[in-house]
């Protein structure tokens, strides 16, 4: 097993004995942490999200709030398809009215959404994880979605360089160093339900 896995693993444990996550255990998800509803309510308060009219987020059960407040805010939702299998979904402002909840899991994005073709300007990205460092290495649980969603999005021009890469965590993701290899995308904000972490870009 490589580093990465050997992290991934690291985590998926200490979350499951310590009690972090609601499920029995993560193992090959991105983890579903205790304190994601405040960790969500911190992005909320931040200026990036209240700047933002798009939102692009990870179909992830973690960021379901995320996804939620996105719709209640009145912002334009772009949801990733699980494994990408069916692209991207759009939920524009008031498509889903009085039923965000719904429309923000995985089943309601496909009922209220449709699916996207020409991306508009993203104005915020949030992406589900299983640990980053405080320089913005990031560790998914390996299938590298996130780096081809970011990948993509660059590479429509929806976003730039400067557009806020944000990830919702419990501080126990948190790690001295992620490996990274010379494809991985960083991030350049971490939310947990106790701060908010802003990284300067060298």
């Amino acid at each position: 097993m490589d580093d990465k896995g050997k992290l991934r693993e690291e985590i998926w444990n200490l979350l499951g004995e310590k009690g972090f996550t609601h499920r029995k255990t993560d193992y090959g998800r991105i983890p579903n942490f205790k304190g994601a509803l405040k960790a969500a309510n911190m992005l909320r308060d931040t200026p990036e999200w209240k700047d933002s009219r798009v939102v692009f987020s990870s179909p992830d059960q973690a960021q379901r709030k995320v996804r939620e407040y996105a719709l209640r805010d009145g912002k334009a939702l772009i949801m990733a398809s699980p494994k990408l299998k069916h692209g991207y979904l759009y939920i524009g402002p008031g498509d889903a009215s009085g039923r965000e909840s719904k429309a923000s899991t995985i089943k309601g994005a496909f009922q209220f959404g449709r699916t996207l073709v020409d991306f508009p300007t993203v104005d915020l990205v949030v992406e589900g994880s299983v640990a980053v460092d405080l320089t913005g290495g990031r560790l998914g649980k390996g299938g590298g979605y996130a780096d081809q969603e970011i990948e993509h999005l660059l590479g429509e021009k929806a976003i730039t360089g400067k557009t806020p890469i944000v990830t919702t965590v419990h501080e126990a993701q948190i790690v001295e160093k992620v490996p990274l290899e010379p494809h991985d995308r960083k991030i350049n904000m971490i939310i947990t339900p106790e701060r908010v972490v802003r990284i300067v870009r060298a």
